[in-house]
């Protein structure tokens, strides 16, 4: 059975989609949807980057978040339409990393740069590990890496709950030893994600996935890409915090 940790490729999204015998998803056809996908998100986050430093920084970063939220569950639940939700998700994310990039950049100079070079330097390793054979997913592989994901996701939600009661969960937030391991382990559960976001595009370009799952494969990863990003960037914050 095709698995993904990923919520956005989840077990039997291309039976659900049905197979096609001509306009069929192909692989390249994923990789220049992803490619336009990642130029929307930096023409957003470039848009908000100029605003850097103004008070409404917040209201952008905010916005981001929401709207880039809604739209990706609406990209889940209507896959057909996300030749248009797929791309306003990445300007709507492209709000939100601009700000939370700008904001780490005040803090911490040269650490955007940083975390975005890492991030693809991830990408192109997982991408190697993937076609080499040297991390094979597994079914074994696919169910450990999704318990893993789904307890990080419960860990911040857990977080995001406690935190409007004053409360925080102590130590893996910080900058101290544990948080530091909490932050490396959370960055290679996403860094593996990628592994299984590679096999459920091979997966669906073998099958014959309608044209429009190109779209939502690309969605799917950028949700990956993402997520990496914002890791590797809390990452280098608490290992800079400890110089």
């Amino acid at each position: 059975m095709l698995r993904s940790a990923n919520p956005a490729l989840r077990p039997n999204v291309f039976k659900k989609a049905g197979y096609v015998s001509s306009g069929a998803m192909s692989i390249q056809g994923v990789v220049n949807k992803t490619g336009f996908l990642l130029l929307l998100a930096v023409f957003s986050a470039s848009w908000v980057w100029a605003k850097y430093g103004l008070q409404n920084l917040g209201g952008y970063i905010t916005l981001g978040a929401i709207a880039g939220f809604i739209t990706a569950l609406v990209t889940i639940f209507k896959k057909e339409w996300a030749y248009i939700t797929a791309p306003l998700y990445a300007l709507f994310e492209g709000l939100f990393l601009g700000g939370i990039s700008a904001v780490f950049e005040a803090r911490y100079p040269g650490i955007v740069i940083q975390a975005v070079s890492l991030t693809f330097g991830v990408m192109f390793a997982m991408l190697f590990a993937y076609k080499s054979k040297i991390i094979k997913p597994t079914e074994n592989f696919k169910l450990g890496l999704f318990a893993a994901t789904g307890g990080i996701v419960l860990v911040y939600f857990l977080s995001i709950v406690l935190g409007f009661f004053g409360l925080h969960i102590p130590f893996i937030f910080s900058s101290g030893p544990l948080g530091i391991g909490f932050s490396i382990f959370v960055v290679i559960i996403a860094a593996l994600n990628l592994v299984m976001d590679f096999d459920f595009i091979e997966e669906g370009s073998r099958l014959g996935a309608p044209k429009y799952m190109e779209w939502y494969a690309s969605f799917g990863l950028m949700v990956t890409l993402i997520w990496l990003y914002i890791e590797i960037l809390r990452l280098l914050a608490k290992l800079q915090e400890r110089r």
